[in-house]
């Protein structure tokens, strides 16, 4: 007497390493959260205020250990353009010339090393000059002409402008100014101006602190217009909300044990904040930028995401470098406390590549690293000999009626990633136009291939983890 094994495992274990011929493959990422995910959350902070609590409490909660100090006043160098000519109005003067604030004069890279050249309105040259010139504006401010690093243009700044020669033919445009004027430029930049005010009180500080303890190092500058440091609008940002926010924090800074810390911010935690060591923003634990639960965060639009659905080929052009033969998934090795992907495998056809979440972020041009990956190829191939369909499910499927398998001689094989062995795939069949059916349980083996021998023609699909994958026809 032949003993049968039973169909499902017996399938899994027959399957071949590739996919079914005629496979089709869907690619499909949910997730939470929008930004780096470390410190402030600007939309949990707007969810605190709307209940009520103050800027410090805010600034305590994602901020560990902290509490508000004190800074006195200093400059911020904020570099605004890299030109051959940058243009400038407002000045009514500049290194000893008299200028008319209401025309517009030019400054380009010398012809010396070390130097600059005042240029007039018409293109001449007025006088060269050691670097950097510096101009102030007649009436507090100043207006840069052109368009700034962060896509601003014709934008008035207060303080001064500082003329650097930059590269082999352009010039650097750096904005010097007072703290407490570069914060009411960036505050309206990173948070609404119509959020609550307690809000915009931590906003204030947590820019504040951001700008006295952080460097980009730069030839004259210490902070980018851009995300890469924060956003700054000079004049143009300031809001009379949030200047009243600046005003009422002057001078607050978030102080560790007495001194200023870095203070990160972001747009979106997805419900909690992540260690900076499991992120690209640091490979060490700092003590008051740990992982804290976020309870207001769901008041973003960003607090969950997706489905993003593509095809493997699509995701594998995104992934162009990072794939090892044909791409077939990503599979999470390691997760942070939030839980942000900290590293990952990039599944091919003939191996794996190792990343890190940052990576798969940028790569997918996703909104954060708190992501989860499904990939589902189904396809058709012929049963294999002897082949059964399986028992009655008990939890809902469909028991066959009839043994008609074997006078079918297909199946509905594919893979998915990620899965263990005996993972949980829902096989179904449609009924009429948009009605699917759920005819199965198959189980998967290590790999993730699994594979069910079907009744009857039609068109059939399969769901893992809540996502359907793509539909396959059967004749």
């Amino acid at each position: 007497m032949k003993t049968r094994i039973p169909l499902l495992i017996a399938a899994a274990a027959a399957l071949a390493s590739a996919a079914p011929a005629s496979a089709a493959e869907r690619f499909t990422i949910r997730g939470a959260g929008f930004g780096h995910g470390v410190g402030m959350s600007q939309w949990g902070a707007y969810g605190f205020a709307k209940r009520g609590h103050t800027h410090d409490r805010i600034l305590a909660h994602y901020y560990t250990g902290t509490e508000l100090g004190q800074t006195g006043s200093r400059r911020v160098r904020v570099l605004m353009q890299s030109v051959a000519v940058a243009r400038f109005s407002g000045a009514s003067t500049a290194a000893g010339r008299r200028l008319d604030p209401g025309r517009t004069y030019g400054v380009r890279r010398g012809g010396t090393p070390g130097t600059v050249e005042l240029l007039s309105p018409t293109g001449r040259r007025m006088k060269r000059l050691a670097a950097p010139l510096r101009v102030k504006g007649s009436g507090g401010r100043i207006r840069l002409a052109g368009r700034a690093i962060n896509g601003i243009s014709d934008g008035f700044y207060r303080g001064s402008l500082e003329f650097r020669p930059s590269g082999s033919l352009g010039v650097s445009v750096v904005n010097a100014v007072g703290l407490e004027a570069y914060v009411r430029g960036v505050v309206s930049y990173e948070s609404p101006a119509s959020w609550p005010a307690e809000a915009l009180k931590a906003q204030a500080v947590a820019a504040r602190t951001y700008a006295i303890t952080t460097s980009k190092g730069g030839d004259g500058f210490e902070q980018y217009p851009d995300t890469r440091s924060q956003v700054y609008g000079g004049v143009r940002a300031e809001t009379p909300t949030t200047d009243a926010a600046v005003k009422a924090t002057r001078g607050q800074v978030v102080t560790y044990q007495g001194r200023p810390v870095v203070t990160y911010f972001f747009s979106t935690s997805g419900g909690r904040t992540e260690d900076v060591e499991n992120t690209s923003l640091g490979n060490a634990p700092v003590p008051w930028l740990k992982s804290v639960k976020d309870p207001y965060d769901d008041e973003s639009p960003k607090h969950r995401w997706g489905p993003i659905r593509m095809s493997y080929a699509a995701a594998g052009r995104k992934l162009s470098g990072l794939v090892k033969g044909s791409f077939e998934g990503i599979k999470v090795v390691k997760r942070g406390r939030s839980p942000r992907i900290v590293l990952a495998d990039v599944v091919g056809s003939r191996g794996t590549t190792r990343v890190n979440g940052a990576t798969l972020r940028a790569r997918l041009g996703l909104n954060d690293t708190w992501a989860y990956f499904t990939s589902i190829s189904t396809g058709e191939e012929p049963s294999e000999p002897g082949e059964e369909p399986p028992p009655g499910d008990p939890s809902g499927g469909v028991p066959p009626e009839a043994r008609a398998a074997e006078r079918m001689g297909r199946r509905v094989a594919g893979r998915v990633v990620p899965a263990r062995r005996g993972s949980k795939v829902i096989v179904q069949m449609r009924q009429g136009k948009r009605r699917w059916v759920r005819v199965a349980v198959a189980r998967t083996d290590a790999a993730g291939r699994y594979a069910y021998a079907v009744e009857r023609p039609g068109t059939y699909r399969v769901r893992y983890r809540g996502d359907a994958g793509p539909k396959v026809r059967i004749r």
